[in-house]
């Protein structure tokens, strides 16, 4: 494991998983809310954040967490490991909630957290697995057709990866 995209919906533990392995592997961590926002919360334009993972990808070694399915093909072109969160709607409005607890909302460089809670945003949540699951699924399947793909559907699958599987790559 040397070039990790962490994919999954909001809430579903991208970045605290991305931060578990980053010290496993030594390898560098990018948050992709860190990168797509600046500190007033607008959006870099699209083509600046598509150079930006662009430059990302041809370091030797990295993690990067986020769905931006518009840019998934870059990070997955170069993949060696994917992993994918699929968790429930209900596992991931939980995380969204603790996440907000804990941090109050805001942009959190540090921890790789955008932490911004409105009705569109739970509905993305809400339908995730119907609507976004297919695309990247497909997006996998087309663009990292020879990384390591690991689908994991739980926090305790997480878990159990971060202690096996993650512990001796």
């Amino acid at each position: 494991m040397q070039c990790i995209a962490i994919v999954g919906c909001g809430g579903s533990g991208k970045s605290v998983l991305a931060r578990a392995l980053a010290e496993r592997t030594r390898l560098p961590v990018t948050h992709l809310d860190c990168v797509h926002y600046d500190a007033d919360w607008n959006p870099l334009p699209k083509d600046q954040f598509a150079a930006i993972q662009h430059d990302l990808v041809q370091q030797p070694g990295w993690i990067i967490d986020g769905n931006y399915a518009s840019t998934l093909p870059i990070r997955l072109a170069v993949a060696d490991t994917v992993i994918f969160l699929d968790l429930s709607a209900a596992t991931c409005l939980w995380g969204v909630l603790k996440r907000r607890m804990r941090y109050r909302g805001g942009q959190h460089q540090d921890a790789g957290v955008f932490d911004r809670i409105n009705w569109s945003f739970v509905k993305y949540i809400l339908g995730y697995r119907r609507g976004m699951r297919p695309r990247v699924m497909d997006l996998i399947e087309e663009y990292a057709p020879k990384a390591n793909v690991v689908i994991l559907r739980s926090r305790r699958q997480t878990r159990r990866y971060l202690a096996t599987e993650a512990a001796t790559d």
